[in-house]
């Protein structure tokens, strides 16, 4: 007797329903809600894989036919899964308690430097030319600054830094 394995719906609704709120919780800006979101990923994750495994309390590799035997890897890749997300979930414990104690709170703050050049519109005649001919160091004078720069952190590793 060959068994066809047939999905849950009622099972699979429950799956996206939690991937669909594991999603939506680490997107979040809450470390404390970041960390909910991987719990609830790594147990959809795991009825995910306990539901590609077929239909419950068959034997995983005894018997003859193999059509009544239950595939034992989905159950393998659920047990790694519980580790993986065990491991997750303590760092990003550690990772919270440390954000806590240093900032106040747990909350994930913008970089301001990182929108600053975000906000920054290239001007595309500038990349235009840029790629036509390579830049000359003696007409930009950003290049000494970079240069003066690069010798103050030479003076400054070597010893050799200027008293005021």
């Amino acid at each position: 007797m060959i068994i066809i394995p047939t999905i849950n719906l009622t099972m699979a609704a429950t799956i996206a329903v939690l991937y669909a709120v594991g999603f939506y919780l680490l997107l979040s800006r809450s470390l404390m809600r970041v960390l909910i979101g991987v719990v609830v990923l790594g147990h959809a994750s795991n009825l995910l894989l306990q539901l590609a495994g077929g239909p419950p309390a068959r034997p995983p590799i005894i018997g003859t036919d193999p059509a009544a035997m239950a595939d034992p890897l989905p159950q393998a890749l659920a047990l790694t899964a519980i580790v993986i997300t065990f491991a997750l979930t303590t760092f990003l414990l550690a990772l919270g308690y440390r954000s806590f104690v240093l900032v106040g709170h747990d909350e994930v703050q913008d970089d301001v430097e990182d929108r600053r050049i975000g906000g920054q519109k290239a001007d595309p005649v500038a990349l235009e030319s840029a790629d036509d001919d390579p830049p000359d160091d003696s007409d930009d004078p950003s290049s000494d600054r970079i240069a003066s720069t690069d010798d103050d952190v030479e003076a400054a590793a070597t010893g050799e830094r200027e008293r005021p």
